[in-house]
């Protein structure tokens, strides 16, 4: 289990705009962007500047993540 302490790390330039780490955090600290990344795509951020501060580091959005544009890092 990761603990509150861990980094976690949203890729823009990996993500491919799937939506399964929004749909699968379960406290909804992740939307997707405004604008596009180079895929032409709304890629994954934090909901706002609490976003990642309310981040549990819980994992489930880095397990869903298929392109793993999310990274746990401690």
């Amino acid at each position: 289990m990761n603990s509150p302490a861990d980094k976690v790390t949203i890729e823009k330039k990996r993500c491919k705009g799937c939506e399964l780490c929004v749909i699968f955090c379960p406290r909804k600290r992740i939307s997707m962007s405004a604008g596009l990344n180079a895929y032409g795509v709304r890629y994954a951020v934090f909901t706002d500047e609490t976003g990642e501060a309310a981040c549990n580091s819980c994992g489930f959005c880095y397990l869903v993540c298929p392109e793993v544009a999310i990274e746990i890092r401690k």
